[in-house]
């Protein structure tokens, strides 16, 4: 399941993915990573860290998505969610949101 969707990526999680990989050097990511019964769209395993992109479906989903983050939480990773718009129309400041919690884990832990 992990490898289809790594193959019918959205625009948004390209973006993001290359992001990713190119702007945030020195951390490893893992795209449409399982952990568990589940597949998180974005995974820092080192930092125990999962990033999840949310479209319009998900707006009616926010019990299902809290339990999701919850059973993540329950394996040790921290999870961070953010609207696929916000991803298109503030690229910078997601990574932001993302190195400011790789670097406050880091510190921490």
């Amino acid at each position: 399941m992990a490898r289809r969707l790594r193959r019918d990526a959205t625009d948004v999680e390209r973006n993001l993915w290359l992001a990713l990989r190119h702007r945030l050097p020195g951390w490893k990511f893992r795209r449409q990573h399982p952990i568990g019964r589940r597949v998180v769209d974005f995974a820092c395993p080192e930092r125990k860290l999962a990033i999840e992109l949310d479209g319009g479906q998900h707006a009616f989903r926010e019990e299902a998505n809290e339990h999701r983050s919850m059973e993540l939480a329950r394996r040790g990773y921290r999870v961070i969610r953010f609207w696929n718009n916000k991803v298109l129309e503030n690229l910078d400041g997601v990574l932001e949101t993302i190195l400011g919690t790789l670097s406050r884990d880091q510190r921490s832990g």
